[in-house]
């Protein structure tokens, strides 16, 4: 048995494939699930697993203690919703939450990686396990962009990362030079749909990350469900940042985006 390490699951289609590459590097998988969050493969992949509430952190720390597990990672995403909902919440948490004056999805992060470390928990950078999923400038389809569509990316990624360092939202649904709708807590395929219902077909989306991402804390990512959403919704194109965005079941995304004449496109932002 390798050297055990914890993965707290949240949701993501990557997440059980990124477990089992752990494993077969030699690791032991120590997951965590969340409620309402952890897709049922994951716990299949993993050496060892529970669940527990999106606010239990007490919970959490214990699990990885009674596991002797020292350094953890976070993988997928948890919806920071679960700030409204105490009932999911521990008394550990609600006491950590008492101390957190601007709850922004980082400053939750944070809070929760302050208690975690506090307890004896190493903090781990995903970045090396998920490189193969970031993406170099370039264009995906085979779809040749109008100059509309491309000043549309252009001008979305620009915002977009603007809006990710006040922490407001890393995707965009843009059309005509104009800001269509900003993602907000319900995450990026309901943005789309949200934002081709104002828009109307042929608007863009476009995803940023912060202009210092830290990817302990949050790893932005976009995959085949986005592109359903982007072509179902009647979008024109998907424009994400290089080296920042990961992008999973990247030729199945490619290939349904060309079957329905949508573009994806990488852009590098300054």
């Amino acid at each position: 048995m390798g050297r055990r390490i914890g993965i707290v699951a949240g949701s993501g289609r990557f997440v059980a494939a990124a477990v089992s590459d752990l494993r077969r590097s030699g690791l032991c998988p120590v997951v965590l699930g969340i409620d309402g969050e952890t897709r049922p493969g994951v716990k299949r992949t993993a050496e060892v697993f529970a669940a527990v509430k999106p606010g239990e952190l007490g919970k959490a720390l214990a699990f990885f203690k009674k596991n002797e597990v020292s350094e953890i990672m976070f993988l997928g995403k948890v919806r920071p919703s679960v700030v409204f909902r105490p009932d999911l919440m521990d008394a550990e948490t609600r006491k950590l939450l008492r101390g957190v004056k601007e709850r922004s999805a980082t400053a939750l992060l944070e809070a929760a990686f302050g208690f975690l470390e506090a307890g004896g928990l190493k903090i781990l950078n995903p970045g090396s396990l998920l490189e193969s999923h970031f993406c170099r400038p370039g264009v995906l389809t085979r779809k040749i962009l109008s100059p509309d569509v491309l000043g549309d990316i252009d001008f979305g990624l620009r915002m977009a990362r603007r809006l990710a360092d006040l922490e407001i939202g890393q995707t965009l649904v843009v059309k005509g030079r104009s800001i269509v709708a900003v993602e907000g807590i319900e995450g990026t395929d309901v943005t789309i749909r949200r934002g081709g219902r104002l828009a109307g077909p042929g608007f863009v989306v476009v995803k940023a990350g912060r202009t210092a991402q830290d990817m302990r804390l949050d790893v932005p990512a976009v995959g085949l469900d986005t592109v359903r959403a982007l072509v179902r919704s009647g979008g024109a194109a998907l424009g994400l940042e290089a080296a920042k965005v990961a992008f999973f079941q990247r030729e199945a995304a490619v290939a349904l985006a060309d079957a329905h004449g949508a573009a994806i496109v990488v852009r590098a932002l300054g």
